[in-house]
């Protein structure tokens, strides 16, 4: 029987902060070239959509309504894929990299524009969804790769922790959670730099990331 230690490779954290990177290169992809928006996280659209409501602005409210249920849309069908391929030869959580891989693929094709841009968003959010659902634990502790403030507080709560037991794990555990929202912000700094120079084209880079991320977990669970 296989001990309750072993990790799947899937929870390992080199894995994690590959998707980081990714995490932070999206954001800044849809933020430099497709209208400055952030399409990982939806608090913005929730906060945008309510002031658009109270200004009666409804088709405003609308728009920013599609990335909320687009969002929706991918964390549903990331429990979907867990099922359907519960007993597949492949790992789930490879076949929702290899979606994101076909769906990143195809926004790097979405010409820029109004409308286009809009629709660009979507399928990021919808892709970042299926991400941030499939891959939600590093080494057993939760975390998230699309976005910081989760990290953040749980970084900072593990360091006061240590301050209180002296425990050297509980360092270790804070320092990798700060060591994520880093590579995020990293992903962020090589997003900007890619888009500035590739354009739209940039975002082919997160497919070649996450190819990296979907080979690594054909690796043996590690102690």
């Amino acid at each position: 029987m296989e001990s309750q230690d072993r990790v799947h490779a899937s929870e390992s954290y080199p894995l994690a902060v590959l998707l980081a990177v990714v995490g932070g290169f999206l954001d800044a992809y849809t933020f430099v070239s497709r209208d400055g928006v952030f399409a990982n996280a939806q608090t913005g659209n929730f906060c945008r959509m309510a002031i658009s409501l109270a200004n009666g602005n409804w088709p405003a409210a609308l728009r920013y309504l599609v990335p909320i249920l687009s969002f929706v849309a991918g964390i549903t069908l990331a429990m979907r894929i867990r099922v359907w391929f519960r007993d597949a030869r492949l790992h789930w959580r490879q076949v929702s990299v290899l979606l994101e891989i076909v769906l990143l693929g195809t926004v790097s094709l979405i010409p820029v524009g109004m409308m286009s841009n809009i629709a660009a968003n979507v399928v990021v959010s919808f892709t970042c969804a299926i991400q941030v659902e499939s891959f939600r634990k590093f080494l057993g502790s939760t975390f998230a790769s699309t976005m910081c403030t989760g990290n953040l507080r749980s970084a900072t709560e593990t360091l006061n922790r240590y301050f209180e037991d002296k425990t050297p794990n509980t360092l270790k555990k804070s320092l990798r959670y700060y060591g994520i929202d880093l590579t995020f912000a990293a992903g962020c700094v090589f997003g900007t730099l890619m888009t500035k120079r590739f354009g739209t084209a940039a975002v082919l880079c997160c497919c070649g990331i996450l190819f990296a991320v979907f080979l690594m977990m054909f690796e043996r669970p590690e102690e």
